[in-house]
């Protein structure tokens, strides 16, 4: 999206795994050029429908966080909402905000009705700003431990053309943690600016149907659907027909991992299925079925216990590392592009509609020397299919695994 946008991003950290909140933002404050650089810290996934008031609030947050404030900003509550934390603001300390009297779980209906009539409790958005320097300092006050598993992680990173790749083996030492526990729930220095700008955190699908524009039945779908006497509803279909007939209030999500049917007032149990699929050993809420890699990507057509078979696209000028498998062979059928190909001590091109096979146990790289995508399909065949049955020779990208 910033390529599209045609601008250079200064940093993009990429987490090895998820740690909550407290150690990405401890991640990103190490990254910033210096200690008095302010981080805006915003989520990916929320609506925000009038911008020119919230770039008026950042503004003001700036001006708070150049004080030395840790600014958090609280949404104006629209309604008793249940599945929101809050902030009850305390005393006002000027330009707009007031010192964070506490922060307060998600209530029930009736309490969340009693912080709507009192006026001083906010939705807890999860936004904040503060100076790098700042959170380090109260991080290292509160969870000195979380700081300095983060610093040893950051400083093991390595570059990745575009990417910095936070050090595996020291972030997994980290514990995870919110910034709300981890240091805003203890400083002095919190502050909440109140701020009304229509935001929907869009934390859920019932939330992406409140926010998509809808026809006149009150349905939003996306893809191939086709409804009967069918209201208020969200489809997102990816590629194959789906038929509605007589329902209300649903949400269907098909894609190429799993199928999800739910009531739309009932969406935010999806964390209770993912528990269930990992209790079962299940894989799906892990990995999606196309999966990217810096060279281009994969998506797993169809597998068994003995093959599997893929679809295989390489970017232009891009390359596979030069590496060799124990338990598996492997034969390429190119559908578009020119494929360079070494296998053991040949190096050979193969074009649209031609093939080739890796012998089980040999070297060999694939690399797209043409100006197109280069699409091809892999058939694997072996006893053991895994991932990691790989062992890497050379790699433009340094992975080692």
């Amino acid at each position: 999206q910033l390529l599209d946008c045609d601008i250079k991003a200064a940093a993009i950290l990429l987490e090895p795994m998820g740690k909550n909140t407290a150690p990405a933002v401890a991640l990103a404050a190490l990254a910033s050029p210096s200690k008095d650089s302010i981080l805006l810290v915003l989520a990916a996934d929320h609506v925000i429908e009038n911008v020119a008031e919230f770039i008026q609030r950042i503004e003001q947050g700036a001006k708070l966080a150049d004080q030395g404030k840790l600014v958090t900003f609280g949404i104006v509550p629209q309604s008793p909402e249940v599945g929101y934390g809050y902030i009850r603001a305390g005393e006002d300390v000027g330009d707009g905000a007031c010192v964070v009297a506490e922060f307060v779980e998600k209530p029930d209906r009736e309490t969340a009705e009693s912080y709507l009539a009192d006026g001083n409790y906010f939705w807890n958005s999860g936004m904040f700003m503060f100076r790098a320097g700042d959170f380090l300092d109260e991080l290292e006050k509160f969870q000195p431990e979380i700081l300095k598993h983060c610093e040893l992680a950051f400083d093991k990173s390595v570059r990745d053309l575009d990417f910095t790749r936070i050090d595996a083996e020291a972030f997994a030492m980290c514990k995870g943690d919110s910034i709300d526990y981890a240091v805003m729930e203890h400083t002095e220095n919190a502050v909440v600016l109140p701020v009304d700008i229509g935001w929907n955190d869009v934390g859920s699908w019932s939330s992406v149907w409140e926010v998509s524009e809808k026809d006149d039945m009150g349905n939003r779908f996306t893809g191939d659907v086709i409804q009967q006497d069918s209201t208020n509803n969200l489809v997102d279909s990816n590629g194959r027909l789906i038929t509605l007939v007589g329902v209300t209030d649903l949400v269907v999500i098909d894609t190429d991992d799993a199928l999800l049917v739910a009531s739309r007032d009932q969406v935010q149990k999806v964390k209770e299925i993912v528990s269930k699929i990992d209790s079962r050993g299940g894989s799906e809420h892990l990995n999606h079925r196309k999966v990217m890699r810096p060279w281009g990507s994969y998506d797993s057509v169809d597998a068994d216990e003995s093959f599997q078979v893929k679809r295989i696209t390489v970017n232009p000028g891009a390359s596979l590392s030069l590496q060799k498998h124990y338990h598996r062979a492997e034969h390429w059928i190119v559908v578009s592009g020119t494929a360079e190909v070494t296998c053991g001590e040949k190096v050979y091109i193969v074009e649209k509609n031609q093939s080739t096979y890796i012998p089980l146990g040999e070297k060999h790289r694939l690399s797209n020397p043409g100006k197109i995508p280069l699409k091809l399909i892999e058939v694997q065949s072996g006893d053991y299919l895994g991932e990691d049955d790989i062992v890497r020779f050379e790699d433009n990208y340094g992975r080692t695994k």
